[in-house]
């Protein structure tokens, strides 16, 4: 087990649904990181920006997007997870991909999709939390608007680490930044949101906002609005862990199971 995990999120302006682009633009960021670093994660739909035209741009599982994903991680040997628009089975999905060093693959598929977009017309959503095993630490990933339903993101899986990785607009930018920190808080969990900045082809305009959230919400890392770059933090599990074992919440957390209908 690792006491400490070294992430770095990568805060972009995303070319409109040119995957080929923003891949050269993440594989420039991701070369540029020290070797101590573990984990890397990049922004909702990172090859495309958050498009409802999945026929334009969808990927297979065996497709360039995810051997480029294999390719960096085996290279740099660190982690990487962003999502990206999936074709399987002739069904579209807002799926996260998460690569191992080793190459291994593990996906989730975006449970809540935003409506307000139109999303849930054009994705066929998920009814899967993803538990990652990485380095001794327990990680789940969710994406956008899943930031919205505390329930999906409770923490009855004891996880350590919960991520948020997101095209987020400015005109709801306190909504990402209070729900961030309202996270990490009520599951005692660090927590990294990774948005974009720029703006898409609708008109919306992104500015960040990402940020590194401790368990008791104190920010550890964050990046200028609007601005392209690297994000870095240190966490160290042993803290966690004490501050958990200290004050006990979790303890008396509910456990419940949910219904789909």
């Amino acid at each position: 087990m690792q006491n400490e995990l070294n992430i770095v999120g990568i805060q972009a302006d995303l070319s409109w649904e040119n995957p080929a682009e923003n891949r050269a633009f993440f594989e420039e960021q991701i070369n540029s990181l020290s070797e101590n670093t573990d984990l890397v994660v990049l922004p909702e739909m990172f090859t495309t920006g958050f498009t409802m035209n999945p026929e334009k741009v969808a990927e297979k599982m065996n497709g360039e997007t995810i051997s480029w994903m294999q390719k960096m991680a085996s290279k740099k040997q660190v982690a990487i997870t962003g999502s990206l628009v999936i074709e399987d089975d002739k069904t579209y999905f807002n799926r996260l991909v998460f690569v191992h060093p080793s190459g291994n693959i593990e996906t989730y598929d975006k449970r809540h999709s935003f409506t307000l977009a139109g999303e849930d017309k054009v994705y066929n959503s998920g009814d899967k939390i993803l538990i990652v095993n990485y380095k001794g630490w327990r990680i789940c990933p969710l994406i956008c608007y899943d930031l919205r339903f505390p329930v999906w993101a409770r923490n009855t899986e004891n996880y350590d680490l919960l991520i948020f990785m997101a095209n987020w607009p400015v005109t709801r930018i306190k909504a990402w930044d209070t729900l961030l920190k309202a996270r990490a808080i009520e599951n005692m969990s660090y927590t990294i949101g990774i948005n974009r900045t720029g703006k898409d082809a609708n008109n919306y305009e992104y500015s960040g906002n990402s940020l590194v959230i401790d368990y008791l919400g104190e920010e550890l890392s964050t990046l200028p609005k609007n601005e392209v770059g690297i994000l870095k933090a240190t966490l160290v599990k042993s803290d966690q862990k004490k501050i958990r074992e200290k004050l006990g919440f979790l303890n008396d957390r509910d456990f419940f199971k949910i219904d789909f209908i």
